[in-house]
């Protein structure tokens, strides 16, 4: 039973590292950001560009998603990242399982945000905070915000924005304000990063500032 807890720590570490480095990329000294896939890159900066025109809904991607090569290019990856798990099977059946749910419930609740921005927004307000944000270089986890939380790039927008718990789970009030109290006093530095992120986020929409997006020189949609 231990490969499902591990499964779904280890998933949304994978949603974070590749979230940041390969679908953001790594900006460079002089312009420009490097990648280990390009294509898939692109694709993602124009998903950010179309959902912050259209206040984080993209039908253009997500309606018919096998009918572009955006569309395609982001099932495969999840497809090939929870395939992976596989050639853990024979000694791990329960994280391959789990790793294989994981990869599907990543594509359902990315896709149905960006369908249903209300929805989104309110049950994955980290990733609405990562595209609506000044700055879109952080929040980069998806299904949950735990590497968020331990990587200090949870940015949270507003207070009405903000997640009941670091878990990003609904539990019972007894339960969740416990835990509240546990995590701030056993992991102080994580969550004063949290709050500076949050007042750092505040000053600079009150200023008007804001991180530009990259821009490639040919679209990435088709």
């Amino acid at each position: 039973m231990l490969g499902i807890p591990v499964a779904l720590f280890f998933a949304n570490g994978v949603e974070w590292y590749m979230h940041k480095y390969a679908l953001h990329g790594t900006p460079q000294e002089g312009g420009g950001r490097k990648s280990p896939d390009a294509a898939r890159m692109k694709n993602h900066w124009s998903h950010h560009r179309r959902a912050r025109l259209t206040e984080y809904r993209d039908d253009e991607l997500y309606q018919h998603p096998m009918e572009n090569d955006a569309g395609r290019l982001e099932i495969r990856g999840v497809i090939m990242l929870a395939g992976l798990t596989t050639l853990v099977f024979p000694v791990a059946p329960l994280f391959t399982l789990t790793s294989y749910y994981c990869g599907w419930n990543y594509y359902k609740t990315h896709r149905k945000s960006h369908l249903d921005p209300e929805w989104g927004k309110k049950t994955i307000p980290w990733h609405y905070d990562h595209h609506m944000n000044t700055n879109q270089d952080a929040n980069w986890c998806v299904t949950k915000p735990w590497f968020d939380y331990i990587m200090g790039t949870r940015v949270i927008s507003s207070a009405d924005l903000q997640e009941s718990n670091p878990l990003g789970i609904k539990l019972p009030k007894v339960i969740e304000d416990k835990l509240n109290v546990l995590a701030r006093r056993y992991a102080p530095n994580a969550f004063a990063k949290l709050d500076a992120n949050m007042q750092t986020e505040q000053v600079k929409r009150e200023n008007g500032l804001e991180n530009m997006m990259p821009t490639f020189a040919e679209s990435a949609v088709m």
